[in-house]
């Protein structure tokens, strides 16, 4: 019986067969795992990319006591942060400020002057006082409804002596027969692509003002209003296809119905925004509905020959190699997304890469502090940039030969990713005007996915080229430091009576050096001719 019992059982697994079982099983953990992580991105957002060492007090937090904190500050090295009094808790306002409540406005806000009078300065007694100087505060108010309806009265009148009378022409619009003063369609618009509030609640906010209007008619005075728009924006984009370096990127967007029958039908498409950002800051919104090379060959058109700058899209590179002149810079900031998404399963050889990439922008943070431009910013790069970035790829190289990594790793995929990138990576370092990195076109589109959140998709596809003509304009403006308020209150008025061969004058980079001293006001703006005159309103309490 001794001798049965330990005889093994014919179908017990070896501990090999157990062992090899394990590790299967746990690579396939690894995989579900990252694919979990991927689909909570996808559902909750992506969470921040700052790393720990950004954030000292809580390292231990969110790292175990392994991972390799980066190198300390250098010594005696400064920050500069907002100052706090003690004891109460506030910042310590600066010079900026207008008065003691930290309000600051602008000369175009319009100013209500309200006089508080006591009952001494109006009572039986008046004349026994005397003013000797006015305590001035400030309060931001609000208005129930900012709708105005105008009354345009035109006499209508007639010669003495003759039958024929004579009518007062009506002031100029810039829809033919429409009901709309340009103020409401540039107000339409900035509300809805600036600040994201879809036009069925601007109807609401119109009707709780007391008017009744249709919802239809605001969605035909948007439509109507960009269509002239679209040769400004039509101008900007030749302009900045004649950049010397131009970055592109692509975001979707679900725009128009699937046409198809079945299980499909009634589904929103997915399209999407292709941005072109050029070296004059000037961004242009180009649509597809698909996010194949084909529409890359049809926006560049062989009208750029410089350096483009993207992600690691391969349609970008494959474009770039069948373009002669053309150079291909990629971005560092997608390269080093791989290796963050490595931290979880090798933190300590990921962070090490990360702090490597992070001190390539010390220096570019440095040349920033220290106003390198042209040749001075090209020789700093030589000289502290390139040095790190060779260490970098050697120490890629390295690790990747040193073998254990799985070709299914994440930090496999990350080292690869940016090996066979190098070349494309390192552009930047003979460039000045070369960035290392796309971020400055990432936070010019970042209205499209904000604008998501609350308008959701377009109607229509040509209702997604429409939001790309508006917001290659809006972005624009913001790039230059332009209100867009006025920006298109001027324009929608200008651009039917400005030249068409000089029509590149109305994109907001030109307008600024051109008309932003002297916009054309509304109908209802103070600084109408009409309007001059009026003196501003002053409303006397006496109590």
């Amino acid at each position: 019986m001794n001798s049965i019992a330990s005889t093994p059982h014919s179908n017990t697994p070896s501990c090999s067969a157990l062992a090899e079982e394990n590790v299967l099983l746990r690579e396939q953990l690894q995989i579900m795992q990252r694919q979990l992580d991927w689909f909570k991105k996808q559902l909750f957002g992506p969470k921040s990319e700052k790393q720990v060492y950004d954030l000292p007090e809580q390292d231990s937090l969110f790292q175990s006591a392994e991972v390799r904190l980066p190198k300390p500050p250098v010594e005696g090295e400064q920050r500069t942060i907002q100052a706090y009094q003690r004891g109460t808790g506030k910042k310590q306002r600066g010079d900026d400020c207008l008065n003691d409540t930290g309000l600051r406005f602008t000369a175009d806000v319009p100013v209500e002057v309200i006089e508080q009078l006591p009952p001494e300065l109006t009572g039986p007694d008046a004349n026994q006082y005397e003013v000797i100087g006015n305590k001035t505060t400030y309060r931001l108010a609000q208005r129930v409804s900012s709708y105005v309806v105008l009354k345009l009265q035109r006499p209508v009148y007639r010669r003495k002596g003759t039958e024929k009378p004579v009518t007062t022409p009506a002031p100029f619009n810039v829809l033919d027969n429409s009901l709309a003063d340009v103020s409401l369609l540039a107000g339409l618009l900035v509300d809805k692509f600036q600040f994201h509030l879809p036009l069925y609640r601007q109807h609401q906010r119109i009707q709780q003002a007391g008017v009744t209007l249709s919802r239809g008619t605001l969605t035909n005075l948007v439509k109507r209003s960009i269509d002239l728009l679209r040769p400004i924006v039509d101008a900007q984009t030749d302009n900045v296809l004649r950049s010397r370096v131009l970055a592109m990127d692509e975001t979707p967007i679900k725009a128009g119905h699937q046409s198809r029958p079945g299980l499909q039908k009634g589904k929103m498409k997915t399209g999407w925004f292709w941005p072109l950002y050029g070296d004059a800051d000037e961004v242009v919104f180009t649509y597809s509905n698909s996010r194949g090379r084909l529409h890359i060959e049809q926006v560049l058109n062989k009208l750029f020959t410089g350096i483009l700058i993207s992600d690691g899209y391969a349609a970008y590179a494959h474009y770039a190699e069948s373009q002669k002149g053309m150079t291909h810079a990629q971005c560092w900031v997608h390269s080093r997304r791989y290796f963050i998404e490595a931290q979880k399963d090798h933190p300590e050889k990921a962070t090490e890469a990360l702090q490597q990439i992070a001190l390539l922008y010390q220096h570019e943070e440095a040349i920033k502090t220290q106003g390198l431009t042209s040749e001075k910013k090209r020789q700093y790069r030589l000289e502290h940039s390139k040095p790190v970035v060779n260490d970098f790829f050697q120490w890629c190289r390295d690790l990747l030969k040193s073998g254990g990594l799985l070709p299914s790793d994440p930090l496999t995929k990350a080292l690869n990713y940016v090996l066979s990138r190098e070349a494309s990576l390192k552009v930047f370092l003979e460039d000045p005007d070369v960035q290392p990195d796309t971020n400055h076109l990432e936070r010019a589109l970042r209205p499209i996915p904000m604008g998501k959140k609350n308008w959701m998709f377009c109607w229509t596809e040509l209702g997604a080229e429409h939001l790309g003509i508006i917001q290659s304009l809006i972005t624009t403006c913001k790039l230059h430091g332009i209100n867009p308020y006025t920006y298109l209150v001027d324009v929608l008025q200008r651009i039917s009576r400005h030249p068409a061969n000089k029509v590149a004058d109305l994109t907001p980079r030109l307008w600024k050096t051109r008309f932003a001293d002297t916009p054309l006001p509304s109908l209802i703006s103070p600084c109408h001719p009409d309007r001059l005159n009026k003196q501003p309103e002053t409303i006397v309490y006496a109590h």
